[in-house]
This record gives structure tokens, C-alpha cells and sequence, in this order.
């Protein structure tokens, strides 16, 4: 007991949550974006986005104006940002869901990208030089048929020129993102909207959601030149405080029981560069993030983001860099993308007026109009706890529980082979003993240490099987949180099961206790344990005329590989902090 609660004390990882419940007061709750008019035509609070003149002027647009097109291109793209020969005018595939090619490993490996765009149609039928949008994509793998649909048909129905890319992944996977080279795969894609005849090479921008708004940092400290962002719900910190962030808010907000949440804390304190997974944290080019016009967008029941530090440091990013043109605005009951209900259902909704405010906030901007409304509007600015600060790599912390879970793992497969070895010869002997007279011996357990052995196991699984039990509830609360569904009314397993372990895990301790205080005393009745040893005492033990444990030497090895297994699963909750009380 004072290993398991040493070891548990020891893992502890401290973590202040304060400031808790901070908040930043809109200073009206209509979001709407509205520009001074006296500069353009017309007097609706829009801005257009393109002239009759063949530049991008100030008449008025708005969504709908135009009839859209689509027409699609492939890329071929190297990890390194080289792109293997020109652009390819392909077909328009609309039920295309998994479009890109990966050819190759390694740094020199491609990906052929398609790219869908959409573009107003012209009524004079002449090419007007139109603003451009590329979009960036959150988690996932997002394909230019499957994504951003309605918000890029809408900003082209506008007057925009906009892109949606297949997600650049090469071979890489959601932990092992290449960030850096995806920033240059959204460049070439921003460098091929300004190639086109209709397009303002100066006047195209980038909408970011979720994960891309790292990239996005990349971006634009490799191309200053992009006009405007719209980002989405943007992670503003490093991941390893982003996601520890928004774990641990979650794991509270679904009602996951004080143990569990302690579990984050272990987790975000890795040091993941030991296994190659240095994305944790990763050295943000935040100078260049926010120096040019940029709409901020949250909602109220988005669980994954800091908003009210992320506001705080996009602010003081922002002016570092001179940049005074920040718009924010807050939706209420909108999730993580915006949209209105569970994202698990199909069909969900932007948030109202988030599609009209993004529209009117970019026509406004590339049409170089000055914003009458409030910079910062919508829902109340809500953040439930602080964004951790002293998550660090702690690399012995991280080398001992990977060797413990290692070790574990090796031991419950090998012990489970064991029994499934010792049901096989139970089986035999039992059919030879059907067709020849044989008498089984069995595992020759004596003294009640095969009935104990077998309780003890059972108790010790059965309760790991509780643990992940409890855990898998949490993970899935959170994913349903994430995706826009309201926390259980009754958290169940997830709170309960953590003190039944804890209880469960002291009486199995104490079981062990008493197996091998029986087992010393057997142990000295047979001579082994008094110096000097009794004469033929081991050789007894060893032979099985006079046994401790069994009179099997297969039987002794079983008991000695499951005591071994439970062990190392009592440490594994030690570990996770299941002996602190």
C-alpha cells in the first residue's frame, strides 16, 4: 500500500484552473456587420465586391447576387511545397468523398489535391476582378466535395472566387500532422486564385476553422500578402495547452468523476517528442498571425476553445503588430463550427446570421470600407476555466509509464495465454482420462492458493474492466459535447466507478496480504525460510513431494506469471492515481 500510494502521489501532476468563469461583456448583442455606406453605393449596410470597371470596386453585392459555377483542378504537391507540373482542369465530381492521391513516403512524397472552384457568373459576360477565399480545414479528413459547401456557394453567390482543397495529409495522421508543409499547399492554392483573369491577386483572404488555425499562423508568416481571415473557432494556443484546455474543461463539464479529470493532467504533461510526436508543441509564428483584418467567430456551446483568453491574446497580437481591424462576434447556442444542434445528425445549421455576418464583414473589407458596427458583439464571452500555463514535457514521468503500461501489457497477454494453455491441457487430460483411465492431476494447487489465485485474478480484471468502463463513458460524453449534444442529465459509471475502484483496489491489496503471509508460513513449515535451509527442503519444493504453492511446475509458473500481472495492474491504477485518497 505505501508503494501504490507513493507511486500515485508521485504521478501527480498540479494543475491551477483559476481564474475560473471569465467573461468578456459584447457590447450589443446584434452581430451584424455593417460599414459606412457614404462610401459606396447604395445604403442597405453592405459592401459589394466588384466593379463594372475590371477592379474590385465599391458597388453594392450581396449574397445571391450571382448565379455560381464550379469547376475543379488538380494539384500534384510535394511535402517540401514544389508542385509536380501545372494545375489540371478536371470534372466535377459532386458525390466524390475521397478524392486525393498519395504517392510515395517521406519528405519527397505527393498528393494530388483536387481543387473545387466556385465563381460568380458574369452577366456582361466580361471578367471582372473579383475578391477570392480559400478555405483551411479543422480535424479530419476533409475532401473539396465534402466541406465548406454552403458557406463557399454562398460567398460566391456574393461575388467571391472561392477554393476548397482536398485536406493535405500525405501519410500523415491527426498526431503527426505536417503543419508547416500544409501551409504551403493552402499557398499554392491562394497562388492559383490569383492567377485567374477574374480574381484580385490583392484582394484574396482565408477562412480557418479549428485545427487549420495553426496552420493559418504558418501561412502567414510564409505569404503577408493574403488580404483577410475569417477564422473559425481558432485554437489560439499551442496544442499541448489547447487540448488540455478543452480535455479537462470537458471531462468536467460531462460529470466524469475528480479521478478521471486527474487522468488529463498525466496525459498533457507527456513528453511526446520520446515517441516522435512533436506537434505538442509547436513554435507558433504568432508575429505574423493576426497583423491583418481579421473576423474572430465563437459560440456559446463550443467546448473546445478558450475564448476569453484566446480573444485577450488575438488582441494584443494584433496591435503588437499594428493592426487594429480585429472583428469578434459570439452566437449563442452555435457549437464548435457554428452550426445549431448535434453535429453526429446530419443537416445541421450556421448559427443566424453568422453566414450573413461573414458575408457582409468580407465585402466590407476587401471593398476597403470603414466598419460602423461594434468590434467586439453577439453572446456573452465565456471561458470556465484558465488555459494551463505550466503543462510541461515531464520526460522521467513519461519513461516510467511507458515501461509500466509496456510491462503490463506483456504480462496480461502472457498470463492470458497461460490460462488458455492451462484450459487446453485440462481438455486433453480430461478426453485421455475419458479413453484411457487417466487420472487429471490438474495445476496441483495446495493450501487454497489456486482458489485464491483465481478470485484475486478475477476481482483485478473485473475492476480494469470497470476502469475502462467509466473512461470510455467519459471519451464519449466529451465526443458528444464536442459535436454540439447537451451532457447527460446522470453522469452514471463515469462518477461512480472511480471510489468502487479505489475501494475495490484496497481490499485486493489486502487479499494479496494475507495469500502471502500464508504463503511465508507454508514457506517455513517446509524448512525453506530458516538459515540454513532444512535439508532436501528445496529440492522438495522444487520436485513437488513438498510443496508451497503446487505440486505442478506448471502450476507454479501460472501462479507466479498472474500474481506478477495483477501487480503490475494495481501499479497501473497507481499510476493514474487511483491510490489517492
Amino acid at each position: 500500500m505505501g508503494l501504490l500510494v507513493s507511486v500515485s502521489n508521485l504521478t501527480t501532476v498540479p494543475w491551477n484552473n483559476d481564474p475560473t468563469g471569465q467573461t468578456i461583456a459584447t457590447l450589443t448583442d446584434d452581430t451584424a456587420v455593417t460599414f459606412d455606406m457614404d462610401a459606396a453605393d447604395g445604403a442597405d449596410g453592405t459592401a459589394g465586391a466588384g466593379g463594372s470597371d475590371g477592379t474590385a470596386g465599391r458597388t453594392i453585392d450581396r449574397a445571391g447576387t450571382y448565379e455560381v459555377e464550379e469547376r475543379a483542378i488538380e494539384l500534384t504537391m510535394r511535402r517540401d511545397g514544389t508542385q509536380v507540373g501545372g494545375p489540371r482542369g478536371v470534372a466535377v465530381d459532386p458525390d466524390a468523398d475521397d478524392t486525393w492521391k498519395v504517392q510515395g513516403s517521406g519528405a519527397d512524397e505527393t498528393q494530388t489535391i483536387t481543387v473545387l472552384v466556385r465563381e460568380p457568373v458574369e452577366a456582361s459576360g466580361k471578367p471582372v476582378r473579383r475578391p477570392g477565399v480559400v478555405f483551411m480545414h479543422g480535424a479530419g479528413f476533409g475532401t473539396a466535395y465534402n466541406s465548406f459547401g454552403d458557406m463557399a456557394t454562398t460567398l460566391a453567390s456574393a461575388g467571391f472566387v472561392t477554393a476548397v482543397i482536398d485536406k493535405p495529409v500525405w501519410s500523415t495522421s491527426d498526431v503527426t500532422r505536417d503543419y508547416p508543409a500544409s501551409a504551403r499547399v493552402y499557398d499554392a492554392a491562394i497562388d492559383l486564385l490569383r492567377g485567374f483573369e477574374n480574381v484580385d491577386a490583392d484582394k484574396v483572404g482565408i477562412y480557418a476553422t479549428s485545427e487549420s488555425t495553426w496552420i493559418s499562423q504558418y501561412l502567414l508568416a510564409d505569404d503577408p500578402d493574403i488580404a483577410f481571415q475569417v477564422l473559425l473557432s481558432p485554437m489560439v494556443f499551442t496544442p499541448r495547452r489547447s487540448l488540455g484546455f478543452f480535455i479537462s474543461q470537458d471531462f468536467a463539464l460531462v460529470g466524469a468523476n475528480d479521478g478521471y479529470q486527474s487522468i488529463v493532467r498525466r496525459v498533457f504533461n507527456a513528453d511526446t517528442a520520446l515517441f516522435g510526436l512533436t506537434n505538442f508543441d509547436l513554435d507558433l509564428p504568432e508575429s505574423h498571425a493576426y497583423a491583418i483584418p481579421t473576423l474572430v467567430a465563437y459560440g456559446s456551446k463550443d467546448v473546445m476553445t478558450a475564448q476569453v483568453e484566446g480573444v485577450k491574446h488575438i488582441l494584443l497580437e494584433a496591435h503588437r503588430a499594428g493592426n487594429w481591424d480585429v472583428t469578434v462576434r459570439s452566437y449563442p447556442v452555435a457549437n464548435h463550427v457554428l452550426r445549431v444542434g448535434d453535429e453526429a445528425e446530419t443537416g445541421t445549421k450556421f448559427a443566424d446570421q453568422y453566414v450573413d455576418d461573414v458575408t457582409s464583414w468580407a465585402l466590407g473589407t476587401v471593398a476597403g470600407l470603414t466598419q460602423t458596427s461594434e468590434r467586439v458583439a453577439g453572446d456573452v464571452i465565456y471561458q470556465s476555466i484558465a488555459v494551463p500555463d505550466d503543462l510541461t514535457p515531464r520526460r522521467a514521468l513519461t519513461v516510467y509509464g511507458a515501461i509500466l503500461h509496456a510491462g503490463t501489457l506483456v504480462l496480461l497477454v502472457a498470463t492470458a495465454l497461460a490460462w488458455l494453455a492451462a484450459l487446453w491441457r485440462h481438455a486433453a487430460f480430461r478426453l485421455r482420462r475419458a479413453n484411457r483411465g487417466v487420472r487429471y492431476p490438474g495445476l496441483g494447487f495446495r493450501h487454497g492458493f489456486g482458489n485464491a489465485l483465481i478470485t484475486l485474478a478475477v476481482t483485478t480484471i473485473a475492476t480494469l474492466l470497470l476502469f475502462a468502463s467509466g473512461l470510455g463513458q467519459v471519451i464519449m460524453g466529451v465526443v458528444r459535447l464536442a459535436w454540439g449534444a447537451a451532457p447527460a442529465e446522470e453522469p452514471g459509471v463515469m462518477w461512480w466507478s472511480w471510489p468502487v475502484i479505489q475501494i475495490v483496489c484496497t481490499l485486493v491489496v489486502w487479499a494479496w496480504s494475507r495469500v502471502f503471509a500464508r504463503l511465508i508460513e507454508v514457506a517455513t513449515e517446509r524448512g525453506i525460510l530458516v538459515w540454513p535451509p532444512r535439508a532436501g527442503s528445496i529440492r522438495g519444493v522444487v520436485s513437488g513431494a513438498e510443496p508451497v504453492l503446487a505440486t505442478t511446475r506448471f502450476g507454479r509458473v501460472l501462479f507466479w506469471l498472474t500474481a506478477a500481472a495483477m501487480l503490475h495492474v494495481l501499479f497501473f491504477f497507481a499510476f493514474w492515481g487511483l491510490f489517492v485518497y
